[in-house]
């Protein structure tokens, strides 16, 4: 049964790598054949781990991945809870310049979010590192999609 398993496992994630390389063999150009574009919404690249794209702001282009972030603060639809989580996020700024910082609104409240980790352990050091400051009490790790800058 757990070989069983492990062969399915190993089976989708080759399928997996080997989608990304299919649309990426087809679209080049070879002297002497036709040319192939493929058109596709990019959440299906997104999803298989190699889509590109190029955050809004900076010129800097990034992977769109499934990782985990460190939820810093949770309000709710006011102005108040707006101002409160920007407050957050200069807090976070101020005690670690190196980390990103994502404020923003997901109905029905405003949310502050550390980091863009590959695992929930790197996530968890952050975390930790987050509470030893006294200043954010109620942290805790989301798996949301990530920025993996290239």
């Amino acid at each position: 049964m757990k070989i069983t398993l492990l062969n399915l496992f190993l089976f989708v994630c080759l399928f997996v790598q080997a989608q990304g390389n299919i649309v990426r063999s087809l679209e080049q150009n070879v002297a002497g054949q036709g040319t192939v574009t493929v058109h596709q919404d990019s959440r299906i690249q997104a999803l298989i781990g190699n889509a590109t794209t190029e955050t809004p702001g900076t010129n800097r282009q990034v992977i769109k991945a499934v990782g985990y972030r460190v939820q810093v603060y949770a309000g709710n639809n006011s102005r108040k809870a707006r101002e409160e989580a920007k407050g957050v996020s200069a807090q976070v700024k101020e005690y670690f310049p190196e980390l990103p910082v994502y404020t923003h609104f997901s109905s029905p409240r405003w949310l502050c979010r550390v980091g863009d980790f590959k695992s929930m352990e790197e996530a968890y050091a952050t975390l930790r590192q987050l509470k030893g400051t006294g200043v954010f009490k109620e942290v805790s790790i989301v798996r949301e999609q990530i920025n993996i800058p290239l």
